[in-house]
């Protein structure tokens, strides 16, 4: 049987995917759908559309965005969470430091290059008023990476969706000295085009699949209660990740938005250039305002 690989992380951001697959829609058209859990993020993500590896990809904006213009040959065909990620800014959990103004001169760990803990550090650097070409990186891969690297370090930073790391500040692990959230909406949907020349329309019916999900569980009463049990994250923090949250539910993709990105990926030197937004999109499959 014929596969479409989805990836994604291993977070509660994409709930509606996984709803969608464990139903197998195209079961009888055989096609399975296949979802990869990718706990290095968004870069890893990236790599993975370079080399043909995953049909479509939930992947950060911003880490796209600048990936893309590297020569990136995936195509958005649409958003998938249409509110900013807040980032949780944290620090080893026994650190005797309390104070995001006491970190200037931390270095930064990151999943990889590229990824979005690597470029919200120049974001974070620019808010702070921290000289950006001295910040320093090290790659510890994923969230069991930045467990190991924090316990063995007080005098490093950690970027990583504050829900996604609640459960370790309450365990004491991490500390948390401020958070940031995006300057844009935080999930892209990523199409490899030999994907979508193959199933296009089965891309686009799994895309609005997606859409219908994300809105019906949005309704739903007790979701809180379904994530909290699914992702082991307390419910009350569930709540308060909800409110905080839209899911996005049509083809729609902001043009001002999408500059507005690379004009901030530029000026904090992530990126050279920029290049036409009508080239990051697959056209027939999204609406452009």
């Amino acid at each position: 049987m014929e596969k479409i690989r989805i990836t994604g992380v291993p977070e509660h951001f994409n709930y509606p995917w996984l709803k969608v697959i464990e139903s197998q829609p195209f079961r009888n058209d055989g096609l399975e759908l296949e979802w990869v859990n990718e706990p290095k993020g968004s870069g890893a993500m990236n790599k993975a559309l370079r080399e043909g590896e995953t049909d479509l990809a939930v992947v950060l904006t911003e880490s796209f965005v600048k990936d893309k213009i590297e020569g990136n040959p995936g195509l958005m065909i649409g958003l998938h969470v249409a509110s900013p990620l807040i980032w949780g800014i944290h620090i080893s959990g026994k650190s005797s430091f309390n104070e995001l103004k006491q970190l200037a001169n931390f270095p930064f760990l990151i999943s990889r290059y590229g990824s979005g803990s690597h470029l919200m550090a120049y974001v974070l650097a620019k808010r702070e008023n921290w000289v950006l070409k001295d910040l320093k990186f090290e790659v510890i891969g994923d969230l069991e990476g930045a467990k190991k690297a924090l316990g063995q370090s007080d005098t490093k930073i950690f970027l990583w969706e504050k829900f996604t790391t609640k459960p370790l500040v309450d365990q004491g692990i991490f500390k948390r000295v401020g958070e940031l959230p995006t300057p844009w909406p935080c999930f892209a949907l990523v199409a490899h085009p030999k994907s979508l020349k193959k199933n296009v329309e089965t891309i686009r019916v799994l895309r609005d699949l997606v859409y219908e999900e994300s809105s019906r569980l949005s309704k739903q009463p007790n979701l809180s209660k379904e994530l909290s049990d699914f992702y082991n994250i307390k419910e009350d923090d569930i709540k308060f990740w909800l409110s905080q949250t839209t899911w996005a539910n049509q083809a729609v993709i902001s043009k001002s938005m999408v500059e507005n990105t690379m004009l901030e990926l530029m000026e904090l030197g992530l990126i050279g250039e920029k290049m036409d937004v009508e080239k990051m999109i697959f056209n027939s499959l999204v609406e452009l305002v």
